[in-house]
C-alpha cells in the first residue's frame, strides 16, 4: 500500500484549499481569448521565453477542433492559462508534434491517444505568492486524460523543468534536450503513462481528481453539449472524498 507522507498530505491539503477558490473557464469568446493572449505575452516575456519573432501569441491551432483553452481564475481574476489538445492517430494537431514530430508520430502510429498541454502561462504577479498555480493550471490536462482515456500525457518543456514533471507526473524522457528553431532554446520531450499512474497520482495529489460531470463540462463538445459553461467549479474535494480506495483505473 502506498502511504502519503505527512509533508505531502499537508501540501495537498493546502493546494486543495486554494482550489476551493479557483474557477476554470473554457475560453471561447474573442474577448476572453485576447485576455489569454495578453497573459501569455506577459508571462513569456517575464521569463524571456518568447518564440522567435513572436508577434501574436494566438496561433492557428488555438482554434483547432480538438484544442481546449482554459483560463484559471482565482477570486474571479485570471491568473493562469493552458491549452489542452486531444491528439489521436486520425487527428495529429498539437504543439508537441510541431516540435518533436517523429517522437509524437511514433506514439500515434502505435495507435495511442495523447493529451498535449501547451501555452502554459502564469501571471508573474501571482507566481511567487501562489506556488499552487503550476499544479492547478496543469490540472485540466489530467482531467482530459481521464475523460478521453488517453494513453500518454505529453510535456515539451525546458530541461530545467523536467525534474518537476518527473517527480509530480512520473514522466519519462522521450527526447533528450535539444535546440529548437521555433523558440531558439533547448527543449526536451517527456511523457506520462497516464493509465498506469492514475492511482498513484490521485492518491498522492487528490486535487487532480474530478467527478464525471466536471470532466464533461470541461471537454464535452457537439450538438448535445450546448454552450460551454461560463465557469467550471473544481470537483476534486468531492471526488477524492467519495472515491474510496484507489486501484488504478477511473471512469
Amino acid at each position: 500500500m502506498h502511504y502519503i507522507s505527512a509533508f505531502e498530505n499537508s501540501f495537498s491539503g493546502k493546494l486543495m484549499k486554494v482550489l476551493d477558490h479557483i474557477e476554470y473557464r473554457r475560453i471561447e469568446s474573442s474577448e476572453d481569448m485576447q485576455d489569454v493572449a495578453r497573459l501569455r505575452y506577459k508571462a513569456y516575456k517575464a521569463r524571456e521565453v518568447l518564440p522567435v519573432a513572436a508577434k501574436n501569441l494566438i496561433d492557428d491551432i488555438d482554434f483547432d477542433k480538438q484544442a481546449y483553452i482554459f483560463g484559471v481564475y482565482y477570486y474571479e481574476e485570471l491568473v493562469s492559462t493552458v491549452r489542452v489538445h486531444h491528439v489521436t492517430p486520425d487527428h495529429r494537431v498539437c504543439q508537441s508534434s510541431g516540435i518533436f514530430p517523429e517522437a509524437v508520430n511514433a506514439f500515434l502510429d502505435a495507435g495511442m491517444t495523447l493529451i498535449d498541454p501547451a501555452r502554459f502561462a502564469i501571471d508573474p504577479d501571482f507566481e511567487l505568492e501562489m506556488p499552487a498555480l503550476p499544479y492547478l493550471t496543469l490540472r485540466p490536462a489530467i482531467v482530459a486524460a481521464v475523460y478521453f482515456d488517453a494513453d500518454r500525457v505529453m510535456q515539451h518543456v525546458r530541461p530545467a523543468h523536467a525534474a518537476f514533471y518527473k517527480r509530480v507526473f512520473y514522466a519519462d524522457t522521450i527526447v533528450p534536450p535539444c535546440m529548437t528553431e521555433t523558440y531558439g532554446f533547448e527543449l526536451t520531450l517527456l511523457a506520462s503513462r497516464s493509465k498506469e499512474i492514475r492511482g498513484r497520482l490521485m492518491q498522492r495529489y487528490p486535487f487532480f481528481d474530478s467527478e464525471a460531470y466536471e470532466r464533461r463540462l470541461m471537454f464535452s463538445r457537439g450538438n448535445d453539449a450546448g454552450s460551454p459553461p461560463l465557469t467550471i467549479l473544481p470537483t476534486a474535494r468531492l471526488a477524492s472524498g467519495s472515491r474510496g480506495p484507489i486501484r488504478g483505473q477511473f471512469g
